[in-house]
C-alpha cells in the first residue's frame, strides 16, 4: 500500500498513521466496516463506522489520482512535450479535475476550429504569433500558409487566432485563477423566462434574483437547478469580463509590444468568450450542484439514521390505523412481536359516513384485543382520524394513547412480493395498516424491508445523483442495523440482509434454516446454514443475539471470539450472572488478564447491560390522548412536537395539526446563523413556540425561542454590530494609496494642461 496516500488521509482524518494503514488492512482482508468498527477497536483506536468509510473512499481515490497522474504524464511524454515544469504540477494535483486540466493542450480533441486549424498546416503561423514578433507584418506571414485548404490570407489568420483562442482557454494555471476571480466576485443571476409556466408560482423568489456565488445556499442552488430544469427560469453569470479578458491578454504578450497585437487581443477575447468563459460557467454550476447535491445526501443519510434508530415500544398491542375517506380506514391489531392478529375496515368519513357505527368497532376492537397504543398514518384524512380516536378514548375512558406515525413507503411495502407472501389474503391497504402498527413497534425492523428513497426524510431527492444517494442511504442503514443487532430468532430476511457478513441469498437461508429445525439455541448453529462459511461467521456471529438459549453469552455483543476472555473476566470478578445490579470490576483483577482495553470496556457493558437496546438512548414516539386544532393556537404558545424532517432551511414539527409546523433555521438558537441538522434530528421530541399563524392555508410558523428570547437576540445582534462599526470607524486609517508613475503623470496633465 502506498505510504504516502496513508499519510495524507492521515491527515485529513486527524489520526495516526498506523489507524490507517491496520484500518485498510483489515478492510484488504475483507472484513466489514461494522465489524472493524466494533471488534478490532484495538487495531484501529476506536475508529468509527464513518471514519472507517472515509479511509476507504479516500484510499481508493487517491489511488485513482495516482494512476491519472501516471497515464496523463506519460501520454504527454508520448507527444514529446513533457517538462520538469509539467511533471511538477501534475504531482502537486491533489483533485483529478485539476490534472484533467492541466492535460487539456495535450487531450485529443474532437472538431474544433482549432484542431481544423492545426490540420490544415497553421500550428507554425500561431507559434510564430505566440513568439511575439517585433518585425514583419501579420498578412506577411499569413500569405505563406495560403493553400488549397486555406484559400485566403484571412482565412489562415482567422485560423491561426482560432489556435491561440485555444490556448487561452486550455492554460491551466489561468483557468483556476478566474475561476477563483469569478467564484469570489460573481454574480449569478436569475430571470423568468418568456414563457415559463409556474402557476402556483413555486419559484416566485427566483423571478429576478441576484446574489454572490460565494453566499449561495445549498437548497437554492437546488431549487434554481429545478426551476431551470423545468423551463421556468434562466441562470446567468456576473462578473467583470472585460477585467479577466484584459488578464488573458496580458498573459500572452508578457508587456512587450509586438506587431500581432491586435490579432492577440483578438484571439485573447474570442478565447475567453466563447471558450473560457462558457467552460468555467459550466464548471461552476455543475460544482455547486455537485456540493448542495452532497450536503442533501448527508442530511436525507442523517435523517434515516434518526428514524431507524427511534426507540421500539417493546411489549405493546398496537392498533394500526390507515386514514381514508372514500375508501374507508383500514384498521389492524399486531401483537407485542408484531403478529397481525385481526384487521378490519371502517367508513366514518364517506358522504353520509357511519361516525357511530366506527366508533362502536373501533372500540369492540381496542377492548377485545387490549389495544394499548394507537398508531394513526399521517396521510389522508389522518387529522380526521385523530379526532376519531380521540372521541373513542375520551368517551370510553380508556387507558390508551395514541401516536401520528409516518405512512411514507408504507403502499410501497404492501405491495411488494415479501408482503403478498406474507399477507396473501389480505387487500394492499390492509397491508399497510399491518406496516403503521409495526412501524410503531419497532421502527428498524419495519422500515428496512421498504425503499429508504421512499420514507420521506430529505430535500429534493428525486434530483439527486441516484447511485449516490443509495450508496450513501445504504451506509446508514448498514450503521443502523449493526449498532442494534439482531434477534436470531425474529429477524426479517430483509433485516438479516444488512448484517455484517451476510447478504440476501445468506439471510434467506437463515430463515429457511429456523423454518426447518425451530429456534436457533447457540449461535454455533450458525455454522450448519447453507452458504454461510466460517468467514461470514466470524462477521457476522457478534451481531446476532439470541435469548433463552444455551450459552447466557449469546444474548450480548460480546463476540464469540470473546468467549474465553470474558469468562475470564467474570471468574476473575467473581461474577456468576450477567445484569446483576452491584457488577463491579476492580483494575487489580483485570489488569493481568491480556485483554485490550477497548474490548474489556465493550465487555463489561455487555456484561452489566446484556440486553441493552443501542436505540434506548433516544426518544421515543410522543404519545397523544386528545387532539388539537389551528383555531386552538395563539402565537407565543408553548407545545411539544415530534421533529418530521430536517432540511437546509429549518425543521417540519408535527405538533398534531394537518400540517407539520416550519421552525426556520433562523428560530432555532440565540445564533442567528445555524446549520439545523446540527440543532435537531428526525424523530427528536421538541418543545415549540407558536411563531406565526396563517389559519386560511392552514400553516403554522414555530420557533424554538421564546418571543421574549428572539427579542433579546436580536438586540445583541444589533448591539454587537452597532459596537463592531463604532469600532471600526474610531480604529480605520486611510489608506494610503500607492502612486504610480502614470497616476502621477495623469494629475500633472489635468492641472497644468497638456
Amino acid at each position: 500500500m502506498n505510504e504516502e496516500i496513508m499519510r495524507t488521509i492521515a491527515s485529513e482524518l486527524k489520526v495516526s498513521l498506523e489507524q490507517v494503514q491496520n484500518t485498510l488492512a483489515l478492510l484488504e482482508e475483507d472484513n466489514t466496516v461494522p465489524f472493524i468498527a466494533r471488534y478490532r477497536k484495538d487495531a484501529t483506536k476506536g475508529l468509527d463506522e464513518e471514519q472507517i468509510l472515509f479511509i476507504q473512499k479516500q484510499y481508493d481515490y487517491q489511488k485513482k489520482l495516482a494512476e491519472r497522474k501516471e497515464n496523463v504524464l506519460k501520454l504527454i511524454e508520448e507527444q514529446g512535450k513533457l517538462t520538469e515544469e509539467i511533471r511538477k504540477a501534475v504531482n502537486e494535483c491533489t483533485k483529478l479535475s485539476q490534472v484533467e486540466d492541466i492535460y487539456r493542450p495535450y487531450a485529443q480533441k474532437k472538431k474544433t476550429r482549432a484542431a481544423t486549424a492545426i490540420k490544415n498546416g497553421l500550428q507554425p503561423l500561431a507559434d510564430w504569433m505566440l513568439l511575439l514578433p517585433e518585425e514583419g507584418t501579420m498578412e506577411e506571414a499569413a500569405a505563406k500558409f495560403v493553400n488549397e485548404n486555406v484559400p485566403e490570407v484571412k482565412d489562415a489568420i482567422q485560423g491561426a487566432m482560432d489556435i491561440i483562442a485555444e490556448v487561452v482557454s486550455d492554460n491551466a494555471k489561468q483557468r483556476w485563477a478566474f475561476k477563483d476571480t469569478i467564484l469570489k466576485a460573481g454574480v449569478l443571476v436569475t430571470k423568468l423566462k418568456k414563457d415559463a409556466v409556474d402557476e402556483k408560482k413555486v419559484y416566485e423568489m427566483y423571478y429576478d434574483r441576484s446574489e454572490k456565488i460565494s453566499a449561495l445556499a445549498d437548497h437554492r442552488i437546488m431549487a434554481i437547478d429545478r426551476a431551470e430544469k423545468e423551463k421556468v427560469i434562466t441562470v446567468s453569470f456576473e462578473y467583470d469580463k472585460d477585467y479577466l479578458k484584459e488578464e488573458a491578454l496580458k498573459a500572452l504578450t508578457k508587456g512587450q509590444t509586438t506587431v500581432v497585437e491586435e490579432q492577440l487581443k483578438e484571439a485573447a477575447y474570442d478565447g475567453c468568450e466563447r471558450l473560457l468563459f462558457p467552460s468555467i460557467e459550466r464548471e461552476i454550476r455543475s460544482e455547486l450542484s455537485e456540493r448542495a447535491h452532497n450536503k442533501s445526501i448527508d442530511i436525507f443519510s442523517l435523517n434515516l439514521e434518526k428514524l431507524l434508530l427511534q426507540p421500539p415500544l417493546k411489549g405493546r398491542i398496537v392498533l394500526g390505523f390507515d386514514p381514508g375517506f372514500y375508501n374507508g380506514c383500514k384498521l389492524a391489531v399486531v401483537d407485542e412481536t408484531g403478529k397481525m392478529l385481526t384487521v378490519d375496515k371502517i367508513f366514518p368519513f364517506r358522504k353520509n359516513g357511519d361516525v357511530e357505527g366506527a366508533k362502536k368497532k373501533l372500540l369492540s376492537m381496542m377492548q377485545k384485543y387490549h389495544v394499548q397504543i394507537v398508531a394513526i398514518g399521517n396521510g389522508t384524512a389522518s387529522r380526521e382520524s385523530e379526532k376519531l380516536v380521540a372521541e373513542v378514548i375520551q368517551e370510553a375512558k380508556l387507558d390508551v394513547n395514541y401516536a401520528i406515525v409516518s405512512e411514507a413507503g408504507a403502499s410501497v411495502w404492501s405491495a411488494q412480493e415479501a408482503a403478498r407472501a406474507e399477507f396473501p389474503d389480505l387487500a394492499v391497504e390492509e397491508r399497510s395498516a399491518v406496516s403503521i402498527g409495526r412501524r410503531l413497534l419497532d421502527p428498524l425492523a419495519e422500515l428496512i424491508k421498504i425503499d429508504p428513497k421512499s420514507i420521506g426524510v430529505g430535500q429534493y431527492q428525486h434530483d439527486l445523483p441516484q447511485k449516490a444517494l443509495s450508496e450513501r442511504l445504504d451506509e446508514a442503514i448498514m450503521k443502523c442495523v449493526n449498532r442494534t443487532g439482531a434477534d436470531l430468532n425474529t429477524a426479517s430476511q430483509e433485516l438479516l440482509t444488512h448484517i455484517s457478513g451476510l447478504n440476501s441469498g445468506i439471510a434467506k437461508e437463515i430463515v429457511n434454516y429456523r423454518n426447518e429445525n425451530g429456534r436457533f439455541t447457540n449461535r454455533k448453529q450458525l455454522l450448519k446454514v447453507k452458504k454461510l462459511g466460517p468467514k461470514a461467521y466470524t462477521q457476522c456471529a457478534g451481531f446476532l443475539r439470541i435469548q433463552g438459549g444455551e450459552e447466557p453469552l449469546d444474548q450480548t455483543s460480546i463476540h464469540p471470539e470473546s468467549y474465553e476472555a470474558a469468562r475470564s473476566l467474570m471468574n476473575a470478578c467473581g461474577i456468576t450472572q450477567l445484569g446483576q445490579a452491584d457488577i463491579s470490576f476492580p483494575e487489580e483483577k483485570v489488569k493481568d488478564l491480556g485483554i485490550d482495553a477497548y474490548t474489556l470496556k465493550d465487555i463489561e457493558d455487555a456484561i452489566r447491560q446484556p440486553l441493552r437496546d443501542y436505540r434506548d438512548q433516544f426518544e421515543g414516539a410522543l404519545l397523544r390522548s386528545d387532539v388539537l386544532e389551528i383555531s386552538d393556537l395563539h402565537v407565543g404558545d408553548k407545545l411539544s412536537g415530534t421533529v418530521r424532517n430536517v432540511v437546509d432551511f429549518g425543521a417540519f414539527v408535527d405538533i398534531g395539526l394537518h400540517e407539520d409546523g416550519l421552525v426556520h433555521a433562523s428560530r432555532m438558537s440565540m445564533k442567528r446563523n445555524v446549520i439545523p441538522s446540527e440543532v435537531v434530528s428526525v424523530g427528536d421530541i421538541v418543545e415549540v413556540y407558536v411563531y406565526e399563524i396563517d389559519e386560511a392555508r392552514g400553516r403554522v410558523s414555530l420557533s424554538f425561542l421564546s418571543q421574549d428570547q428572539l427579542t433579546q437576540r436580536d438586540a445583541q445582534v444589533k448591539y454587537r454590530k452597532s459596537a463592531k462599526n463604532k469600532n471600526n470607524k474610531q480604529t480605520k486609517k486611510p489608506v494610503k494609496k500607492e502612486v504610480t508613475m502614470d497616476d502621477a503623470m495623469a494629475r500633472l496633465m489635468e492641472r497644468f494642461g497638456k
